[in-house]
């Protein structure tokens, strides 16, 4: 039995305040294996490390993850100021021509919080250095206390368009989402389409019109709890049947299961 792979972007840190690190959060790869039954391969977003053209040819499909770090304003013309702040421009450098890659070339991805302002970016769009402070806003940040549970606990409403790509995926318009981030969309790229905002009208999902993969992207965190909660399950299960349809074609090889 074979499984398809999905790349799944790390992100750059200091363990221990020291050691330097490529990682990702284990919700991403139990979300990969478990919801979209597909292997998990945590990618080094660097292109010092890995080209665009590498990882396609290894990959079937990829999870562009959350992270701390922003993406640098200069990504969309605009200047760097501390409300931005702080920034990896390793991964703009792989993950962004990546993005773009894949929509031209029909591969799957899935983006999840940075990676769905990634994907705005990629297209030509430009983000909100931080949503809180727009009149009528709420507070999407993760909540500094309590547990993982209370963190990543639902929040907020998202309602998707009548009849929509998300409203069908899911097979209803309003769902209930946790919210852990601070940038959101300004202006969206070309062919992005909003599909679903938040209550405070901050746009929550969306896709790359046209693109002939699957290009679907999230503001909130839906690899937490992935494989339980019906939201989630839902959209890692459509990713992983495209990522499937895509390796059935033969486009990419698939890594045997053990």
């Amino acid at each position: 039995m074979s499984r398809p792979v999905i790349g799944i972007i790390g992100n750059a840190y200091l363990q221990n305040d020291q050691y330097p690190v490529q990682a990702s959060g284990v919700m991403n790869s139990d979300a990969v294996a478990q919801a979209c039954g597909c292997m998990p391969i945590i990618i080094p977003s660097n292109p010092a490390h890995v080209s665009v053209e590498e990882l396609m040819a290894v990959c079937d499909g990829f999870l562009l993850t959350g992270g701390r770090p922003n993406v640098h304003p200069e990504e969309y013309g605009e200047a760097e100021t501390e409300a931005h702040g702080t920034f990896d421009r390793a991964r703009d450098g792989i993950v962004l021509p990546l993005v773009r890659a894949c929509v031209e070339q029909g591969q799957p991805f899935l983006g999840v919080c940075r990676g769905f302002q990634e994907v705005n970016v990629a297209m030509g769009g430009t983000l909100h250095p931080e949503i809180r402070e727009l009149p009528g806003r709420m507070n999407h940040r993760m909540p500094p206390d309590g547990t993982l549970e209370e963190k990543f606990e639902l929040r907020h409403d998202v309602t998707f368009s009548e009849g929509g790509v998300f409203h069908s995926l899911m097979g209803a318009q309003v769902v209930r989402t946790n919210t852990l981030h601070g940038q959101g969309i300004k202006e969206p790229g070309a062919r992005i389409v909003m599909d679903g905002f938040a209550e405070d009208g901050t746009p929550e999902a969306i896709y790359v019109q046209g693109a002939p993969g699957f290009t679907l992207a999230v503001q909130w965190h839906p690899e937490w709890n992935a494989h339980q909660d019906p939201v989630s399950r839902a959209l890692f299960s459509a990713f992983g049947d495209a990522v499937r349809d895509w390796a059935a074609k033969g486009n990419t090889p698939a890594l045997k299961a053990v």
